[in-house]
């Protein structure tokens, strides 16, 4: 019976996210699981994210800087025994919060991590990402989980505030040096934010990179693993693909532009510390 089930709230930070949200929120809505609460958490919007949100019958705050602090917020004030971040961006299948809840409450899970892929009719550059993200299905180094009881999100500090890039590994890392237990499920997330041409790759990546030194700087043990461009699982995917060519090809250009404009945004960011304070 439903009034027996667990409280699942979901968390969705956003920002000027009205090109996505309808269809991140219907997602939800849409979930077979029935008892969920959802909590917006806005960062000053100033498009019709707000007006979109309020359709849904949504719980509404606001507050910055940035997701990590957007996401921290909206925990505290969930009332669920699971909390479970849904970026704006991306949109669920229906028993993704069902098949959650019965593997924490069945198996004793602390976390789950849910894959992650993307939608391909966006763009070429989206064909190429699915690529990448499928090859991640069940990779033990390059996941985070999203979804967790709140007494351990709590336990282990939240998202650290101080990261913009990394933020979801970092906290994941923490999960696992606090020995909680993390399950996966066969549901699965599908992005719908992807990039349309090389110019927002370059953007996000650049932007990404002048954020990445504080990432690995605090987590120097798995960073490098977690970043590297040569991923055991990609690299075992690419050599039995069965991706058309251009596919294959896409995806070396792609990895040398988001690596170039991350390492670029990485430099920018420490010369603007070297620099004598006015």
């Amino acid at each position: 019976m439903t009034e027996n089930k667990p409280l699942v709230s979901i968390i969705i930070p956003t920002k000027n996210s009205a090109d996505t949200i309808d269809k991140c929120l219907a997602s939800v809505k849409m979930q077979s699981y029935g008892k969920i609460e959802i909590i917006l958490v806005d960062n000053y919007s100033r498009d019709d994210t707000l007006n979109i949100a309020k359709k849904y019958g949504t719980k509404i705050y606001q507050t910055g800087p940035e997701r990590s602090a957007q996401v921290n917020l909206g925990v505290s004030r969930a009332l669920g025994k699971y909390v479970y971040r849904v970026d704006s961006d991306f949109v669920l299948e229906p028993g993704v919060v069902f098949e959650a809840v019965e593997s924490c409450e069945k198996f004793g899970y602390d976390a789950i991590v849910i894959h992650n892929t993307s939608d391909p009719t966006i763009s070429f550059w989206a064909k190429v990402r699915k690529m990448e993200r499928d090859s991640y299905r069940n990779d033990e180094i390059n996941v985070a989980a999203r979804f967790w009881k709140k007494v351990v999100f709590e336990a282990i500090g939240g998202f650290d505030v101080n990261l913009i890039a990394g933020d979801d590994y970092d906290l994941h890392n923490r999960l696992l040096k606090g020995s909680y237990k993390i399950g996966w499920i066969k549901a699965q997330e599908t992005h719908i934010g992807e990039p349309r041409n090389m110019a927002e790759i370059f953007r996000k990546h650049y932007f990404y990179g002048q954020n990445l030194g504080r990432f690995i700087e605090k987590n120097q043990e798995t960073a490098l693993r977690q970043l590297s461009p040569l991923r055991r699982s990609l690299v075992k995917s690419l050599s039995g693909s069965c991706q058309e060519p251009t596919i294959i090809m896409g995806f070396f250009v792609y990895q040398f532009l988001r690596y170039t404009a991350a390492t670029l945004g990485m430099l920018s960011a420490k010369l603007n510390s070297q620099r004598p304070q006015a």
